[in-house]
């Protein structure tokens, strides 16, 4: 089972650090420039969250529902599901790009910068929305091989986007000094060559795997996949998906405009310190995308032995990680700091808050493995309720705090503040899952 899970795991853990790789390098490319340009790539970066996020239901609930199919060996329901994931996906992109001019005008009320760091941030906001179709149609593709027990094909994948990115970014920030406009229009160049090989993938394996090449031209299969009634179920687990993640992305967002209240450097800052949680949270994604196709697999398939096994090795690899995330950032924090600016001002702000950094780890193992769990369970109703827990302590924690230390709070103090309540919100999500794992997960084998 080790070796199964590490099959899974490893390539997720290589497609998932292309993630942060890619958004360290934009933050690298842009924090030679200036704080100012920092504080842009944060806010946008974390604006195309507050959107795409609210969509990852397209990659999770695909992974799961195939992945059950998978066990099951119901090849045509397999096609189906990638289907109906890649049909919403399309519309939901359409969407997007047509609204673009009324979200763009609800920036300045979400985050407080400077007048040139917004007209930074919209900048890139305007070119990277273009991207939209292909991103999303990446999270239908992408799950969808997950859910057939393949990472490795969105691996390749990733290094292929990750790779083209890098390079136009490179080529239009430092060389034709596109500046923010060169960053965005790298990330959508990516995105559409990402979706044109998943594409070349996924014909592929259509037409090597016996129990696929039926479906390759029976266009009739279309037209069932797109049925109401499975359409209903398919949304039906997937609006709990995308509530939970409606919560996940507002926290990010809240943790982004609360730190440019209170001042463009602490927005700076803050926006640098979670790089360490975002590379921690792909590296455990990678392990929670393995319990997404492993839990669906043995629910499928009806193996509740196995099921608990997957589940018992799974959090041994969450733990062991955590005590290495936690090592490495306490020997090598500061240089992982100077990798992404060389402002030593910034650097030496970022200095007073490294002790949340160490405590990222510790507080949210727990929360990316059962969420991986509970989605390959398609028990999405139990991970919405304790995302909608956490969230609510999240903010009580905040306006809390705030409210017992009084107006006259250092930003100092108002930042350590923001940190405690997120902190709190890491720890309620795993907690709360973990206590309905029988009810929820294993019976389901049964």
């Amino acid at each position: 089972m080790n070796r199964r899970i590490l099959g899974l795991a490893l390539p997720n853990i290589v497609t998932n650090i292309t993630v942060p790789l890619l958004g360290m390098v934009d933050m690298a490319i842009v924090g030679h420039l200036s704080a100012d340009h920092i504080g842009a790539i944060a806010i946008g970066t974390q604006l195309f969250n507050l959107i795409y996020w609210n969509f990852g239901f397209l990659r999770m609930g695909t992974s799961g529902f195939t992945a059950q199919a998978f066990g099951a060996e119901r090849w045509d329901e397999a096609v189906k599901i990638l289907i109906r994931a890649c049909a919403i996906a399309l519309g939901i992109a359409v969407l997007l790009i047509a609204l673009q001019w009324p979200i763009s005008l609800a920036v300045p009320h979400i985050f407080d910068g400077s007048n040139h760091v917004l007209s930074l941030a919209l900048t890139y906001f305007f070119v990277r929305i273009w991207a939209a179709p292909a991103t999303l149609g990446l999270y239908a593709i992408k799950g969808w091989f997950i859910g057939m027990q393949d990472s490795k094909t969105p691996m390749w994948i990733a290094i292929a986007l990750n790779c083209v990115n890098i390079l136009a970014s490179l080529l239009f920030v430092l060389v034709l000094k596109w500046d923010m406009f060169g960053v965005a229009l790298g990330t959508v160049i990516a995105n559409y060559s990402g979706l044109a090989l998943g594409i070349i993938f996924l014909r592929r394996k259509m037409r090597r795997d016996n129990n696929l090449s039926i479906f390759n031209f029976q266009f009739s299969i279309l037209k069932d996949a797109l049925h109401w009634q499975d359409m209903r179920r398919f949304f039906k687990v997937n609006s709990d998906i995308f509530l939970r993640t409606l919560c996940l992305s507002g926290v990010f967002t809240f943790i982004t405009a609360a730190s440019s209240h209170i001042s463009d450097q602490i927005l700076a800052v803050d926006a640098l310190l979670l790089q360490f949680f975002t590379l921690f949270s792909y590296i455990m994604d990678g392990f929670a995308y393995a319990g997404e196709s492993l839990v669906g697999r043995h629910i499928g398939a009806r193996q509740k032995r196995h099921l608990k096994l997957a589940v018992r090795l799974l959090i041994l690899w969450g733990l062991a990680l955590t005590v290495v995330f936690t090592g490495l950032y306490a020997a090598f924090g500061n240089q992982f700091l100077h990798i992404f600016t060389d402002k030593e001002d910034i650097i030496a702000a970022a200095g007073d808050y490294m002790g949340w950094v160490l405590a990222i780890p510790i507080c949210g193992f727990a929360a990316f493995l059962f969420d991986g769990i509970f989605i390959g369970a398609t028990a999405t109703h139990t991970m919405r309720n304790a995302m909608f827990v956490a969230t609510a302590a999240f903010f009580a924690v905040y306006y809390g705090l705030k409210a017992y230390v009084g107006e006259g709070v250092d930003e100092h103090a108002w930042n350590n503040i923001l940190w405690i309540a997120f902190m709190v919100f890491l720890i309620l999500r795993g907690l709360l899952q973990a206590l309905h794992l029988r009810r929820d997960v294993y019976k389901q084998a049964e």
